[in-house]
């Protein structure tokens, strides 16, 4: 099941908020200004950082139809939220023309930063957080925007390392790349 694991719908109403809060839209203002009819993509993406080393890898997996397009890297001195958004960013980089992308993630941080508004608050708030705080990796933010202004953009969270199989291939694939830097 997705969501708060703590939470246990008790009936089917129940159940749909439950999952349709799990397949929100992005907010307005990060967004394609004219409606996208391209191809539909499954776009599941993950990272893995030694955080002591700070080694990192990121993979996406790109699914459309019957194709598949799997891409991986690795960073030296990065940590695990940049490489949720590097696996994101280098996904919807080789789309050649804009498409519906259904984004799978186990990164409430990049989820949430989409789909409750986080990036239009740090926006204006002159790329503050809420604490007054220069928001880490604005240049791939800014890269993410540019994105989601190409391609509609919906998000579904997937608990992690609950069994969800793409989701564990992008994962494992992302430690890969992160071991490569040992």
């Amino acid at each position: 099941m997705t969501g708060n694991p703590r939470y246990r719908p008790a009936n089917s109403a129940q159940k749909a908020q439950q999952a349709a809060r799990d397949r929100l839209p992005i907010q307005a203002g990060i967004q394609p200004a004219q409606p996208v009819a391209g191809n539909v993509v499954e776009l599941y993406s993950d990272g893995a950082c030694d955080t002591t080393k700070g080694h990192g890898g990121w993979a996406t997996i790109l699914k459309s139809g019957d194709r598949e397009l799997v891409l991986s890297g690795n960073e030296e001195g990065t940590t695990n939220n940049r490489m949720e958004l590097r696996g994101l960013l280098e996904g919807l980089k080789v789309l050649k023309r804009p498409c519906q992308v259904r984004v799978i993630t186990d990164s409430q941080y990049l989820r949430k930063a989409f789909t409750d508004g986080w990036i239009l608050k740090w926006q204006r708030n002159g790329w503050k957080t809420a604490g007054g705080d220069p928001v880490k990796n604005r240049e791939l933010w800014e890269e993410l925007i540019a994105q989601a202004q190409i391609h509609a953009l919906t998000f579904l969270w997937v608990k992690g390392h609950a069994g969800h199989g793409e989701n564990e291939r992008v994962d494992e694939l992302a430690v890969q790349e992160r071991k490569k830097l040992r």
